[in-house]
């Protein structure tokens, strides 16, 4: 086996060393290999010197052309449980897909975190154990330089936290400044921000796809004192974006940061599984259905036959993440964070957003946000929204998301529509609001959403 090759950083960067170990690995397998990170970008591949055109399959050949793969093939791919396998993982053929040759997996990994995952080619007879065993060393090794490479992105954490935190001005002038500095080239393209809350470890060493990492002391205004998870902690993550598409597989990365809750479908620390994915299975991608999120299931060795299926049910998330409109400009990151803070709230108080949620998809959150917890504190509603009257203010609720629609809200409550009518009643005696009149609709259901954020 080859000696570790020396690392050559540049602009936070390891220049050469993953092809270097991409070939060393094709090298002992005696197949054409193919290296991706997290979020199944490409980062190198082996060279391609056969004559058999199956090899070169419209999935692998799109994969090196366009340097990425779809979100599709990602769920079909996460689903055979590769985020979680620490060995070998043997995925079959899907000719119908255009998948013509079975590949390989090596998951790349660091300190039982994956970084990145290497393709193969699979063949009759395939590798041998000694061989694929070789093989994993190797990825070792790479996972080792993935995971530091993310490290770079962590050691801006002084000039990206500057940003977010200083005053208007020439302070956050003096701020986006140092930043660009520090990104170098990067910092001319698109970017898209992260806050996850609460967040209560330091920063961490590895967060894929991203360019600067860092621990936000309170990610929320001085003067709201309330609980939820802007109250203390929060982690900031500066995505770096090749398009606005490529936001959804960077986010799935950023799950991964979440810890998995019992009956909440994420990933966890292992990443998501497809639930559904139609298409056929291939080493650098596949087309078929998009799969959704799941918990993800075994495969964790050669010879794995299916992905693994899950389902999601809401339940409450305890810590959330949320993420900012994409921006190129980085004097536009602090109202990109305010949006990532505001989105993180949002998926805490509802769970059907989240537990990653974007701020074009939170809805009314959007302006709920923005306002102080005294603001959304009115007379007419606070009885309502006491412990006593927690049925009464859910039925209210309810029947506001229906569109004042009775018979939508009594389904949706479980209940008749004559005790749907008598509960509203209560609601109109409690708040002396007329829920015939749409103003005092609106107040009751800002308030009744605004409650959700500050409650």
């Amino acid at each position: 086996m080859s000696e570790r090759p020396v690392r050559r950083w540049e602009n936070g960067r390891v220049k050469g060393d993953y092809q270097d170990l991409v070939d060393e690995i094709s090298a002992l397998l005696g197949a054409p290999a193919t290296l991706e990170n997290r979020d199944f970008r490409l980062i190198a591949f082996g060279a391609h010197d056969s004559d058999d055109d199956l090899a070169m399959d419209p999935v692998r050949t799109r994969s090196i052309l366009t340097r990425q793969s779809t979100a599709a093939v990602r769920s079909w791919f996460e689903g055979f449980g590769i985020a979680r396998a620490t060995g070998p993982v043997r995925i079959p053929a899907a000719p119908d897909a255009g998948v013509f040759r079975g590949r390989i997996c090596l998951p790349v990994r660091y300190r039982g975190i994956v970084q990145g995952y290497v393709w193969l080619l699979d063949q009759d007879p395939g590798p041998g154990p000694e061989a694929l065993a070789a093989a994993m060393e190797v990825a070792e090794r790479v996972g080792t330089l993935l995971a530091e490479e993310a490290k770079a992105g962590a050691d801006l954490s002084r000039e990206f936290l500057a940003v977010l935190t200083a005053g208007r001005g020439w302070q956050r002038d003096m701020a986006v400044a140092a930043l660009r500095v520090a990104l170098g080239p990067d910092g001319d393209g698109l970017h898209a921000v992260v806050c996850v809350a609460p967040w209560p470890g330091e920063t961490p060493g590895a967060v894929p796809g991203a360019a600067a990492v860092c621990v936000v002391p309170r990610a929320t205004a001085p003067d709201d004192d309330g609980g939820g998870p802007e109250a203390g902690r929060a982690l900031a993550v500066l995505l770096r974006l090749r398009s606005t598409d490529a936001l959804a597989p960077a986010l799935t990365a950023v799950a991964r940061l979440l810890p998995r809750t019992p009956g909440d479908g994420t990933g966890g620390a292992g990443g998501t599984g497809g639930t559904g994915a139609t298409g056929g299975a291939g080493g650098t991608g596949a087309t078929g259905g998009a799969g959704g999120t799941g918990a993800t299931g075994g495969a964790g060795a050669v010879g794995g036959t299916g992905p693994a299926r899950g389902t999601a049910a809401a339940a409450p998330h305890v810590m959330t993440a949320g993420v900012g409109d994409p921006v190129r400009a980085l004097a536009d990151l602090h109202g990109a964070w305010d949006q990532a803070v505001a989105a993180a709230r949002a998926a805490t108080a509802r769970t059907g957003l989240g537990p990653v949620a974007q701020w074009s998809r939170i809805g009314p959150y959007r302006l709920l946000a923005a306002l102080a917890p005294g603001a959304v504190d009115d007379p007419s509603t606070r009885v309502l929204l006491g412990s006593a009257h927690r049925e009464l203010a859910r039925t209210a609720e309810v029947f506001l998301d229906c569109a004042g629609q009775a018979g939508r809200a009594a389904a949706a409550l479980g209940i008749h529509r004559q005790t749907l009518y008598y509960r509203l009643s209560r609601v109109e005696q409690l708040t002396g609001l007329d829920l015939d009149e749409g103003e005092d609709r609106l107040l009751l259901h800002m308030a009744l959403k605004a409650s959700r954020l500050h409650g």
